[in-house]
């Protein structure tokens, strides 16, 4: 048991290793500026645009895949529903700089703000940290190495993964699909 821990340990560290990126976080630094993190994950309303209109519960919203399936463009529906992975480099939302929300694209609850978020160089929108109990997150299997994936909490849509090779303060790459989100500038 010891030795498949070692390998998989050994593999993973070697894959991180080809990534785009991969060891930028230790150049990266505090990615808060300054900000005490309870206060970035704390206060995302002061990013929130005046009339905007985003989910303010995390109350799970039940919908039929049929209904999904209506409401969402197939590229999203693969992704949020289906737990696919867009291509790296296709979202304009991994060059979004501007300050606000970064929105789950099913059911509008706010996931991020624009002071999580930081170039991870791995070609998603990254971020170092979330709004706290707006994500839910379990163990994925499907690869060699067992990852941890996030999804919305109110609508059950698939986000991404979470990896521990991010910026302090959390040491945290919360590396998102763009299709899975909304950008809502402040």
């Amino acid at each position: 048991m010891k030795r498949r821990k070692f390998l998989y340990t050994l593999a993973g560290t070697s894959l991180l290793a080809l990534l785009p990126g991969a060891g930028r976080a230790a150049r990266m630094g505090d990615a808060t500026h300054g900000i005490p993190l309870e206060e970035i994950r704390n206060n995302w309303r002061a990013l929130l645009a005046e009339g905007a209109e985003v989910a303010t519960s995390t109350a799970p919203l039940k919908r039929t895949e049929a209904e999904w399936k209506e409401i969402l463009p197939p590229e999203r529906y693969g992704i949020l529903r289906e737990e696919g992975t867009e291509r790296a480099g296709s979202s304009p939302l991994d060059r979004e700089k501007r300050p606000g929300l970064f929105v789950c694209a099913g059911c509008g609850l706010p996931l991020f703000s624009s002071q999580m978020k930081y170039d991870s160089g791995t070609g998603w929108p990254s971020f170092f940290t979330h709004i706290p109990d707006h994500v839910g997150t379990k163990r994925d299997w499907r690869m060699i190495i067992p990852r941890t994936e996030y999804h919305c909490i109110r609508c059950g849509g698939h986000q991404g993964h979470v990896f521990d090779d991010g910026p302090q303060p959390t040491g945290q790459r919360w590396c998102n699909n763009g299709l899975a989100l909304r950008f809502i500038p402040a």
